[in-house]
């Protein structure tokens, strides 16, 4: 991943405070979205994520949402969220791999597993198990790992070259050159090819956010990122531990407005599983480099409150890491696995 120090933010709402103010509908809109994502930009981000679910909360859909702003930026990773359970990952695979087309190579993906309920209520495919025992969890966890295994598989299913586009004999595509993945599991029964081609970073980066050692054990296995939420520096330390062998971030709250978040928290208070840091710029610079020593490759921004503790990461704590020489002064590269350091994977169909 290079030697500096790698950020990202995720978007949810208004903020991540449960009663962070908001402008009506504008979160509704397209140029809500774009103004924070081109925010991001300009500060030199490595990438934003968007959150989703199927709950009873009104959003956008996050895939439609960074294809929408893709076009609007230029260098910034495009990572939306998608609930697995409820999916299918032919369709969604399509969807990700013309994001990726859309931004020239800029998507990734956050797959995260449903355990509510309401999600199971909503779809109707599927009926909920309760009590949600450690048996459940694991097998959402293994389904969330053949998930993106088939992913993978279907984004490798088009050779690079598998497009011939010739007029002269009319062929449009070499045939020998698109392939069935057969993927068979407990959850699927995939035969592909995609009606995609393969995407410009040939596989999307795929992330999860981590609470605990088992879903700790499926990101080594399955993903590229994998976002974890320490509490502490002790607990940090023992999570990188924990995680070695994928792209480890940090994921933080961040307040920057003490008095705001105070007059927040007494009108709700704030349930988080991420740590919660108040206070300005340079002692969160401080601190993320403290827990940077630990051997964490990035941190995962939170804003409390959107667009104001954005634009003080943007124009504040960003300069600060540049001036400490730890982050970008410009962008390195012009797509997404780039900015991780991770190379583009070989297709795995295509003959030596």
């Amino acid at each position: 991943m290079g030697t500096g120090l790698h950020l990202a933010v995720a978007l949810e709402g208004s903020g991540w405070h449960p009663a962070a103010p908001h402008d009506g509908d504008a979160r509704f809109t397209a140029g809500y979205w774009a103004d924070l994502v081109r925010e991001a930009e300009r500060g030199l981000l490595d990438f934003v994520t968007f959150e989703d679910e199927f709950g009873p909360v009104g959003r956008l859909d996050s895939v439609q949402v960074a294809a929408r702003v893709a076009p609007l930026t230029r260098n910034i990773g495009l990572v939306p969220t998608a609930i697995v359970t409820h999916t299918e990952p032919f369709h969604l695979s399509k969807a990700l791999a013309t994001l990726d087309y859309v931004s020239k190579g800029r998507a990734g993906v956050r797959l995260r597993g449903s355990w509510k309920e309401v999600d199971y209520a909503h779809v109707g495919r599927r009926t909920f198990s309760e009590p949600v025992t450690r048996e459940v969890d694991d097998d959402l966890l293994a389904e969330t790992a053949d998930y993106a295994e088939v992913l993978r598989r279907l984004w490798d299913s088009w050779e690079d070259d598998a497009e011939i586009r010739d007029a002269a004999t009319g062929r449009f595509i070499d045939r020998d050159k698109l392939h069935y993945i057969d993927f068979e599991g407990k959850w699927f029964s995939v035969k592909g090819p995609s009606i995609t081609p393969r995407p410009p970073q040939g596989n999307l980066p795929v992330a999860v956010l981590s609470h605990e050692q088992v879903a700790h054990d499926l990101a080594k296995a399955a993903a590229d990122i994998v976002f974890v939420t320490p509490q502490d520096f002790d607990d940090a330390r023992e999570i990188a531990t924990q995680t070695e062998g994928v792209l480890r971030f940090a994921d933080f709250v961040v307040h920057f407005d003490a008095d705001r978040k105070a007059r927040l928290d007494a009108v709700a208070t704030e349930d988080s599983d991420a740590y919660i840091f108040t206070g300005d710029p340079g002692a969160l610079a401080d601190l993320l480099l403290e827990w940077r020593t630990l051997g964490y490759e990035g941190f995962r921004l939170r804003p409390g409150s959107l667009p104001d503790d954005l634009n003080v990461i943007t124009k504040q704590l960003v300069p600060e890491l540049q001036r400490r020489g730890v982050f970008r002064t410009a962008y390195e590269a012009d797509t997404f696995r780039g900015l991780l350091g991770l190379p583009r994977p070989a297709n795995r169909y295509a003959s030596a």
